[in-house]
Order: structure tokens, then C-alpha cells, then sequence
């Protein structure tokens, strides 16, 4: 049993995992970089431990570091989140070597199920639904031919891609070779593996996901279906459970599916298997996330359960304790992901210090954020300020709460997203369930907004700071030296 746990990551999830930890009585130890000194997970761990790094960002993936940080601080394991090292099969190696536990699977499945030709045959062999394709590594010699061959619209994907980069989409063949020729480039720069592969792009898909939990003594359980099909170049924006698109008979097929990949490749830990869902109901297996994935509050609010706490439990050596029948669905949970970027101007980042910042709250409202106010944020990392996430008993509930909490959300010194989630939420093809992972680019104009005159944003500034309570009460009351005087006159 853990006594003491190291987060290697930062923000959201370093505090959301910080906290179920504590809520386990264990001790926690948080990694950072320095310009992460300040940050509410930083400050709020029992220890915390400095990392350096040419950048912030090579801080926080050098392996080594963080191995010597656990010796340091005594952590017998580690929680990685999400992203960095969270599906680095050399860090869980390096941990095991040191006797700490990796939460999270063994590294022979993060390999496996990180390689994305890999899990596909892995897939397909064992008579899972994937899409047809063509494969680099079968032939490099005929890689085109044999994608061409497979007929228009293709979506070319780096084998060991991830978060949409490398990804294109071929309608026309005639720029097959050039577009190929780029995805390789981009493979190689993000993620230093230039391989390959074409599948047929299923026309207006939707992205369903399935939340799974293994354990080390052979059982394993799902926990339903999100659907992710609210995305802006490949990246999530907005997730849900239930999905609005599955009849229940086929929410239990593409469950099932999912479980029993996970099953065929001995899981252990969180894990989330993907598909490519079709207007015909026709799904095929996208990939596997080895690691906790961005969207797991949605699940926990519709289930009851704290997947972060599951996941220590298991790599503890405990057993799950529980069925498939144990876990069911309690109405309807929205997931939106705050920010710090500019919607009306092609979606540039925001930079700055946050000099107010008031989360959303009331019935069926959770938050999960890393920041707090007088914090700066710059460009290092990915510019997710917070989730905002909402139930309700209906589907309709869950909207109309996730809008107003967006409403309510006061951040100021930056500029994000939140009006133009709440824009998205109230879409009618979002509103109707219709919604695929095309409908951010076709309805960009729809969702584009008003664009305040300068004259009109001062008046609304003006506004929204005459409205602030705080500031008329210190507005209006008599300063202190004054009200000392008393009944004393010149």
C-alpha cells in the first residue's frame, strides 16, 4: 500500500488527482517546473519538488528527473495524468526498474496499444470492426498504390500520432502523394516516427469513446460511452455522456467491443478505447489511450465513481470490488474545456496574468481548474485554463446548466473561449444531438459572434465593473483614516 504519491504533471490534472489523493490520506508530492511555482497543485501538495529543463516543457519529460525525485522525496509511486509521460513506456520501465509503481498499464500494452498500426492489427486480427486501410509497414514500396486504392475520402494518421497533429483528409486522389509527402514531415517533427497509414474517412463521423478499468487479478469493467464529436482540428472541445447518437441496443454493442479489446490485451488501469461511429451506426476502433483521458469528469458524474481513485486502488494490487452490473448511468453530464484563447480572431492564444478569477457554481456545476488569480499564463503548454462540467437529470438540463455556468464565468486578463462554447451548446445541430466532428468547421460562421466596436467593448467593461458589489461598497465607503476621526473637528 502507498503511503505517499508524486503527480509528474501540472495544472487541472495535477490538482484533481492531488485531491482525490489526499482524500485517500495519502501524502502527495508534486513535480514542477519553476514557472509552475505558484500553482494551486504546487501549493497545495504536502511537498514539491523543482525540475529544470531547457524548457518547461523538456522539465517536466525528463525521465530521469523525475525518477531521482521519488528517491528524493520517498513516493513509492506516480501518477503521470494526462499528456508528457503519461503513455511513455520508457518512464513506467525506468519507474519499475527503480522499485516505484507507474499508475497506470504495464509498459509492454503501452507500447502495444500506443503504436497506432500496431493496436489496429492487434484489433483486426482478434475480429474488432476497423475501418479499411492501408498500411505503411506492410509494403512501403506499394503504400500508395494500395491507398489509393482504396477510393476517396481517405484520412491519412501518423502511426504514432496523437491530439489530431499529422492527420489529413484526401477528397480529391490527385494530391495523394503531396499530402502523404506532409503528414510524413508533420509524424516526424511532432513525434519523431514518420510512418504511415490511409484508412476510408467515414463522411460526417462522430467520435464515441468507452472508459474501461482493469484490474491485476483478470477482471475488467466499463464504464459507458462519451462521445466527442464537438472537436476544432481534431481537438476536443466538448464532451458528453450519454451519447445522443446510440440507441441502447447499440451503446451495449460498442461497449462491449470496447471491453473486450481491452480484455484481448490483458488490461490493467484506466484505459479508453475509440471508435469512429458512422450515420449508418456502422463503428470502427479508432485507437486506445493508455492514460486517463481529459474528459473522465463526465463519466465520474453520471456514475458515481472516482476514476483517479480506482486507478490507485488497482495498481495497489486490489481488486475492483465490483461488476459490470454495479456500474450504471444517472442522467446526462457536459464537459467544456476554458480557453485562454481568442474565438473571434482565429483562435490565437491569450497570454497574461488573471487578475479575476470567479468560477461557476450551483446545482449540478463542477470545475476542474489548476489556476488561481494573479497567476500567469503564457505559452509553454497547452492553453486549458479549466473544465467546466455540468449534469442534470435530462440532456436538456445538462445544456442549459453548462450554459449558464458559461455565463456566470468570470475570468479577466485574458481572453477565452466561454461565449463561444456557449454558442456551440446552444447550436441547433448540438442542441438535437446531431452533431459530428465536421460541424465547428461548417458552421464557423454561425458560431463566429458579435464583434464588438472598441466604443461598445469600453461601455461593456464599464458596465460589467459598476455591477461588481465589492467595488461600489469600497467606492462608496469612508476611508479609514477619515472614519478614525470620530467626532474630532478643526
Amino acid at each position: 500500500m502507498f503511503q505517499k504519491v508524486l503527480i509528474a504533471n501540472r495544472g487541472e490534472i495535477a490538482l484533481r488527482i492531488l485531491r482525490t489523493l489526499k482524500g485517500m490520506g495519502l501524502a502527495t508530492v508534486v513535480a514542477h517546473h519553476a514557472v509552475d511555482a505558484d500553482s494551486p497543485a504546487v501549493l497545495e501538495a504536502d511537498e514539491s519538488v523543482e525540475l529544470h529543463g531547457s524548457t518547461p516543457v523538456a522539465a517536466y519529460l525528463d525521465i530521469a528527473q523525475l525518477v531521482e525525485a521519488c528517491r528524493h522525496s520517498g513516493a513509492q509511486a506516480v501518477h503521470p495524468g494526462y499528456g508528457f509521460l503519461a503513455e511513455n513506456a520508457a518512464f513506467a520501465r525506468a519507474l519499475d526498474a527503480a522499485g516505484i509503481v507507474f499508475i497506470g498499464p504495464r509498459s509492454d500494452t503501452i507500447e502495444l496499444m500506443g503504436d497506432k498500426v500496431r493496436a489496429r492489427t492487434f484489433v483486426a486480427k482478434r475480429d474488432f470492426p476497423v475501418a479499411p486501410s492501408a498500411i505503411e509497414d506492410d509494403d512501403p514500396a506499394s503504400f500508395v498504390e494500395r491507398a489509393r486504392a482504396l477510393g476517396a475520402p481517405l484520412l491519412i494518421k501518423p502511426s504514432a500520432g496523437g491530439g489530431g497533429k499529422g492527420m489529413r483528409i484526401v477528397r480529391d486522389l490527385s494530391v495523394l502523394d503531396r499530402e502523404i509527402e506532409t503528414a510524413r514531415r508533420e509524424g516526424e517533427r511532432y513525434f519523431g516516427d514518420g510512418r504511415l497509414f490511409v484508412e476510408r474517412y467515414v463522411e460526417r463521423p462522430r467520435h464515441i469513446e468507452v472508459q474501461v478499468m482493469g484490474d491485476a487479478h483478470g477482471q475488467l469493467v466499463h464504464f459507458w460511452e462519451r462521445e466527442c464529436s464537438v472537436q476544432r482540428r481534431f481537438q476536443k472541445i466538448i464532451e458528453e455522456t450519454p451519447s445522443p447518437a446510440l440507441s441502447p441496443a447499440q451503446r451495449h454493442e460498442i461497449c462491449e467491443a470496447a471491453a473486450g479489446i481491452a480484455r484481448a490485451v490483458n488490461y490493467r488501469g484506466a484505459g479508453t478505447v475509440e471508435f469512429i461511429y458512422g450515420a449508418g451506426g456502422e463503428f470502427y476502433f479508432l485507437e486506445m489511450n493508455t492514460r486517463l483521458q481529459v474528459e473522465h469528469p463526465v463519466t465520474e458524474m453520471v456514475t458515481g465513481f472516482d476514476l483517479v481513485r480506482e486507478q490507485v486502488r488497482v495498481a495497489q494490487g486490489e481488486p475492483l470490488g465490483y461488476t459490470q452490473a454495479d456500474i450504471t448511468q444517472s442522467g446526462h453530464a457536459i464537459e467544456c474545456r476554458l480557453y485562454a484563447e481568442d474565438a473571434a480572431h482565429d483562435f490565437r492564444p491569450s497570454t497574461g496574468d488573471i487578475l479575476c478569477w470567479k468560477p461557476p457554481c450551483g446545482p449540478g456545476v463542477r470545475v476542474d481548474a489548476g489556476v488561481r488569480e494573479g497567476q500567469s499564463v503564457g505559452t509553454s503548454f497547452d492553453p486549458m485554463i479549466a473544465k467546466i462540467i455540468c449534469h442534470g437529470a435530462t440532456r436538456d438540463e445538462a445544456i442549459a446548466r453548462s450554459v449558464r455556468a458559461l455565463q456566470d464565468t468570470v475570468l479577466l486578463g485574458l481572453t477565452t473561449n466561454a461565449r463561444y462554447l456557449a454558442r456551440v451548446l446552444q447550436h441547433p445541430e448540438f442542441m438535437e444531438g446531431r452533431a459530428d466532428t465536421g460541424m465547428l468547421a461548417r458552421c464557423a460562421e454561425e458560431l463566429r459572434g458579435a464583434v464588438l466596436e472598441e466604443a461598445d467593448t469600453d461601455l461593456a467593461i464599464a458596465a460589467a465593473v459598476l455591477s461588481d458589489r465589492e467595488l461600489l461598497r469600497a467606492v462608496r465607503s469612508v476611508p479609514a483614516m477619515h472614519a478614525a476621526m470620530g467626532a474630532w473637528r478643526n
